[in-house]
């Protein structure tokens, strides 16, 4: 039998029982587990209103975990982007918050996963680099200063870029779990060391967001799903303020790759990128590859050789459909 997490159950006296056709809201019946992470737990679920959904549960009992996922969900719910997973509500249960979101049919992880477990192999440039394009879309349109929050202006940090926050929904990819994300007024925000360690820049460490701290986590992901390692060692469990990470080892990807991710990846916050699609840009030339708009109205696109190789169909981005993996093992598919 799997064990759960305890912090991942409630401690109030009373509260929710999981098991499959259980209701935590009329209509809504528990189906199977799609992911756990460290602070959260995510079931597919029938809907009353349209198709199944995917419901995250939080243990109420950590107050200020609690508090600030219940101010990003809101602050995100009015948010609009193409690659931002959809928040339909949030409500309580006895011991728990419950986040209703869109279902997807799997994380960049499971098909990372799938592709090493089963064919031996890693994901394709081009497919790489089809999902992560649209992510840093994603990251770039929260990072500018273009929201109100309380009457101002902000920009906003995701804080936990990685694969298994990646959700996919066919060819499109969608970046989810915004229960890190930290409001920014300026180039540096204070803030608690947070995020997954493996993928946080090293001025979060420091207890510093930066505009540029997105970046470095995507630069991460871009590395661990095209090679399936990370380029640095696994972090300690107690970092000095002072410490710093050795430079990335990123011997995994070919010699083009290596210079827009040394850049990404810079100590100094100013010496990366100006933006996220700026960095992919230069992997995606790195790589002779380029996006190319399937469908403009829609936002659809593909990513295709640059020319004069365009016809041979090299690095076209093909993937077997992520809804034929079947529902994830339970993974830390969100949550942090």
């Amino acid at each position: 039998m799997l064990t759960v997490p305890p912090n991942l159950r409630s401690t109030t006296p009373g509260a929710f029982a999981f098991s499959v056709g259980a209701e935590p809201s009329p209509g809504y019946r528990l189906r199977c587990v799609r992911g756990r992470g460290g602070f959260a737990e995510v079931w597919e679920a029938e809907s009353p209103i349209g198709p199944p959904v995917a419901l995250k549960f939080m243990p109420t009992s950590n107050t200020n975990t609690t508090a600030r996922e219940l101010r990003s969900v809101h602050s995100f719910q009015s948010l609009e982007h193409p690659n931002i997973v959809k928040t339909y509500g949030v409500w309580s249960v006895p011991g728990y918050l419950v986040v209703n979101m869109e279902l997807a049919e799997a994380t960049l992880f499971d098909l990372m996963q799938l592709y090493r477990d089963d064919l031996g192999q890693e994901l394709e440039p081009a497919t790489v680099c089809l999902y992560l394009w649209q992510i840093a879309q994603a990251l770039d349109f929260l990072n500018a200063r273009r929201h109100v929050r309380d009457g101002r202006h902000v920009g906003f940090q995701h804080g936990d870029v990685k694969p298994n926050n990646i959700l996919l929904f066919g060819d499109t990819a969608k970046l989810t779990d915004p229960g890190l994300a930290s409001p920014t007024f300026g180039p540096s925000t204070p803030c608690s060391k947070q995020g997954t360690r493996e993928y946080a820049a090293p001025e979060v460490f420091l207890g510093t967001i930066t505009d540029w701290s997105d970046q470095f986590s995507l630069a991460v992901t871009y590395y661990v799903v095209r090679t399936g390692g990370c380029p640095f060692p696994p972090p300690v469990n107690d970092v000095p303020r002072s410490s710093l990470r050795p430079l990335a080892d990123l011997s995994g990807v070919t010699e083009p790759e290596r210079a827009p991710l040394m850049r990404a990846l810079a100590v100094v916050p100013q010496n990366r990128f100006a933006n996220c699609c700026d960095f992919m840009s230069a992997i995606m030339k790195s790589l002779k590859l380029h996006v190319e708009h399937v469908d403009a109205e829609g936002g659809r696109i593909k990513i295709v050789p640059d020319p004069p190789n365009r016809g041979s169909g090299m690095y076209r981005a093909t993937t077997p459909s992520p809804s034929s993996i079947g529902p994830p093992p339970p993974r830390p598919a969100s949550g942090g």
